[in-house]
């Protein structure tokens, strides 16, 4: 039956996600209500799905900016439609649950934001309809669209569902997200309510230039339980000069991407600490506490007030060493995984798209302008429903 913005009751949406890092595809089905007048989610099942290794590598190529036809980044569209689709199906028959709507970030290969007075562009790959197609549930997708459209970076549009479901009157709270790029939602101590005087941005790398040290040195996907930066020594003034780089002084509204940030600019650092002699788990050292000086330096350049709580979220927050260097600089805010809050940190992008996935069947705004720079605040993303059954 289908769900229509004036149906009563909760609903259970599928958020499906997977961000800079290229490592599989996030999907957490959640249940949302707003029977108490608060929006209440709990995610009932979820699990992450990797992208098959030559997919994975020919997306790789695309976002590092290899050229590529029309035909192959069509290709590579449907190709990942067909993927999350597929990794939408496994978990319905995993779980046994079938939710009423799908909601896809899909995935990003380009991001450009505005500035020189053009409008910001941003690339999904993961149509939605052929999605829906596939996985045979109505889906939401290309949800940053809406934003950019009116004047947005398109980024970063989770804030306001860590507005939702985290804001606490008697703190100040940062929701600290460390994927391949790092990322924050500020949330000042005021009632919960959508918007409010909530900021978010992104710091700058977080995972990805210690993933990409970890492949070239140690032939490992990433740098498991922090063991190889534990075992080096940083140069803190490789880092301070890092930290005067442009990105990082600038004002939000901010959005980055492996553009910025990726084999390139990886390349450039990986040089500079060679020339000093850095042997590799130095090198790996360095990089893990520049993604933690970055977040830090961030904090005490932009928020309002500093933060009495910080939760973190992502595959940083799996990583000891990052997490006990961050509890450090951070001091004296409180750090812990939303984990201590009953939300799985490896899920929690996944479960925000789900929220905004509800919000657009409420006819509800998805954006908050002051975070992404948007000249108001906008509808977000488009609704697919499956033509035939396969």
């Amino acid at each position: 039956m289908e769900w229509s913005p004036s149906s009563v009751g909760a609903i259970r949406v599928m958020g499906l996600m997977s961000g800079t890092s290229f490592d599989g595809i996030d999907g957490a089905i959640a249940q949302v209500d707003e029977s108490s007048g608060e929006i209440a989610v709990q995610c009932l099942a979820a699990h992450t799905y990797a992208y098959a290794p030559e997919l994975r590598q020919r997306l790789l190529s695309l976002a590092e900016g290899c050229p590529h036809s029309l035909a192959e980044i069509a290709d590579l569209d449907d190709g990942v439609a067909i993927t999350f689709g597929q990794a939408a199906r496994q978990l319905i028959q995993e779980s046994g649950i079938v939710p009423d709507w799908l909601a896809s970030h899909g995935q990003t290969v380009y991001h450009r934001p505005p500035g020189n007075q053009r409008f910001g562009y941003s690339v999904q790959l993961g149509r939605g309809a052929v999605l829906a197609q596939v996985a045979q549930v109505p889906t939401i997708s290309n949800f940053r669209r809406g934003d950019l459209e009116v004047g947005g970076q398109g980024a970063p549009l989770v804030p306001l569902v860590d507005a939702l479901l985290f804001a606490e009157p008697t703190e100040h709270r940062v929701c600290q997200n460390i994927g391949g790029i790092s990322n924050l939602t500020y949330i000042p101590n005021s009632p919960r309510r959508e918007g409010g005087y909530v900021l978010g941005f992104d710091n700058g790398p977080g995972n990805m230039l210690i993933d990409l040290a970890v492949q070239h040195f140690f032939q490992q996907p990433y740098d498991r339980d922090g063991a190889i930066a534990r075992s080096g020594t940083a140069a803190p003034e490789l880092i301070q000069a890092w930290l005067r780089q442009p990105f990082f002084c600038q004002a939000p509204p901010k959005s980055t991407g492996r553009e910025a940030f990726g084999a390139h600019y990886f390349g450039e650092r990986l040089a500079e600490c060679q020339q000093r002699g850095l042997p590799p788990a130095d090198v790996v050292a360095t990089l893990t506490q520049f993604t933690v000086a970055a977040i830090a330096d961030s904090y005490k350049q932009f928020l309002p007030h500093y933060p009495d709580r910080v939760l973190v979220s992502g595959g940083g927050s799996q990583n000891p060493t990052l997490m006990a260097s961050l509890t450090t600089m951070l001091a004296p805010a409180h750090v812990a995984s939303t984990d201590t809050l009953g939300v799985n940190p490896q899920f929690k992008e996944a479960i925000a798209f789900a929220v905004l996935g509800y919000l657009r069947l409420r006819q509800r705004c998805g954006n908050l302008p002051a975070v992404t720079g948007a000249r108001r605040a906008a509808l977000l993303g488009e609704i697919h429903y499956p033509l035939l059954p396969v």
